[in-house]
């Protein structure tokens, strides 16, 4: 039931951090932003279960969990209107299955996971994370059909500054999520200390 639980509270927080749709100019920037952060709720939640069960495939079963109530939530906003797309969520699972697969092949060893499982869930959740981008429906056709006409200032869409930092976003979201995951990782382990 705990699992369960926490797994619910991830997905809540992870929920639009795959929805490019309504960010039209915003799409690589918000892209680099919610890899990210879909990296660290991921990571942190994945991890600790994984070390509180000592069972390699926990993080899988985690990630799991996170994408059907993902399904679920997003198939009770579509049927309200709202254009979401299904294929935005299983993402989660092969970098679950990466963060599993090092838990196993180096015995159990805590270390070697924050290490070697933060920076190949860092790095890989954003690449998987542009199929996203590249399967959802075209953002500008979305927002002419569902125009928003009453957004904030702090919304309106500006173009996007991605460029100044990297050609791609994805290098921009993999170098910080490397980074970011080994150090959530180690936050999933101490959870249970």
């Amino acid at each position: 039931l705990f699992i369960v639980v926490v797994a619910v509270n991830s997905t809540l927080l992870t929920i639009n951090a795959g929805d490019y749709i309504f960010y039209t100019d915003w799409a690589w920037t918000s892209y680099t932003v919610f890899s990210i952060s879909q990296t660290l709720m991921l990571i942190v939640g994945a991890t600790y279960y994984l070390t509180f069960t000592g069972v390699p495939g926990t993080a899988t079963y985690y990630a799991l969990i996170m994408t059907v109530y993902t399904w679920v939530a997003k198939a009770a906003w579509f049927s309200l209107g709202y254009p979401y797309d299904f294929i935005v969520t299983p993402v989660w699972l092969p970098s679950a299955m990466l963060l599993d697969l090092v838990y196993w092949a180096t015995k159990k060893n805590k270390h070697s996971l924050i290490l070697f499982g933060g920076v190949l869930v860092g790095m890989s959740l954003p690449l998987f994370n542009m199929v996203n981008l590249i399967t959802v429906a075209d953002p500008l056709e979305t927002a002419f059909k569902y125009p928003r006409p009453t957004l904030p200032p702090y919304m309106t869409p500006i173009e996007p500054q991605v460029g100044k930092f990297y050609n791609s976003p994805v290098a921009l979201g993999a170098g910080a999520g490397a980074v970011l995951g080994c150090t959530f990782a180690a936050l999933g382990c101490k959870l249970n200390t």
